[in-house]
């Protein structure tokens, strides 16, 4: 039996955390009795600056069974992955396999009992693939969708359908706790990891309270941490629409020397004016992605902590 940790980062969840814990406990008892886990394994409820009573659950629950339900108060918002790294770092020194998955419960609870089954065949990952989505509003059904299209043809090595819903070994996490940058994208660093790994079905059931945290905006952030963190193809595609632009001004030019010799030049600004916006347009989108990477450059070397627990309840 191996001793397993669920770690749930929270924010603002307190509408769903009591039934989240109910059903936690409810399958860490079935499991338990099945022989599949031992009955010192836990929950690890993360708080990532929760301004609602969230951290007041936790510690309602820890208070309830300290075996079971165990928490970490971090000093302020970090954001989601940072937040799930500081829960496995956490419980990484407690037990054989941690599994992460979001504080609503909207992954399914059944794929759970088969990543641990998966772990005692020998993988050391085990990722939630998404199999139908019809839970999630039809723009972020779209929208994810879009984005791991877009990252695979960026070059990003990541798991389709595949969010933060996973099991990792002890020794993925003692491999992953090496990894120092501070652009965190999980979904990108596990699966350059390299340890044995599969996949189990993973059926998004709706929200039963609350709302998401994902906003439009934090999946846009998402989106240009994974391609800024291990893609340069975007660099690269500027590399070639200069090239592109070259050839073309060398084609504007040729005909402009036609035209003189021919004495065809119509004298105007329309084309004058289009070719400076464009090629204006052009220009500032190139320094836009260029700024992006040094941005990503300037905050690595400042090398500072992706977060600080300000409370553990052990």
């Amino acid at each position: 039996m191996i001793k397993l940790a669920i770690v749930s980062p929270c924010y603002n969840e307190e509408a769903v955390l009591h039934s989240s814990s109910e059903r936690l406990n409810a399958l860490y008892n079935t499991m338990i009795a099945a022989g599949e886990i031992s009955p010192d394994s836990f929950v690890l409820f993360v708080n990532d600056g929760s301004r609602d009573a969230t951290w007041q659950i936790i510690e309602e629950l820890h208070k309830a069974d300290p075996v079971r339900f165990k928490g970490v108060d971090l000093a302020h918002n970090v954001g989601h992955q940072n937040a799930i790294m500081a829960g496995m770092m956490t419980a990484r020194d407690m037990c054989d396999a941690v599994i992460t998955i979001d504080a609503d419960l909207q992954d399914d609870l059944e794929a759970i009992p088969k990543m641990v089954k998966a772990y005692a065949e020998g993988y050391d990952v085990v990722y939630g693939v998404k199999v139908q989505r019809t839970a999630d509003p039809v723009l972020k059904r779209l929208s994810a969708q879009a984005f791991y299209k877009l990252q695979k043809s960026m070059g990003v090595n990541a798991i389709y359908n595949h969010a933060d819903f996973r099991l990792l070994s002890r020794r993925v996490l003692d491999a992953l706790a090496q990894y120092p940058e501070k652009n965190l994208y999980l979904r990108g660093i596990i699966p350059q990891i390299g340890f044995p790994s599969t996949t189990v079905d993973d059926v998004i059931s709706p929200r039963t309270a609350g709302h998401s945290k994902y906003s439009l905006s934090k999946m846009l952030t998402l989106a240009l941490n994974g391609i800024t963190s291990f893609s340069v193809k975007p660099l690269y595609a500027i590399l070639w629409l200069g090239i592109i632009f070259l050839l073309i001004s060398l084609g504007i030019g040729v005909y402009v020397i036609y035209s003189l010799i021919m004495h065809t030049a119509v004298h105007g600004w329309a084309s004058l004016m289009l070719s400076i916006w464009m090629v204006g347009g052009f220009i500032l989108i190139s320094l836009g992605v260029i700024g992006l990477y040094l941005g990503r450059i300037f905050n690595e070397v400042k090398a500072r902590p992706l977060y600080h627990i300000a409370r553990f309840l052990n």
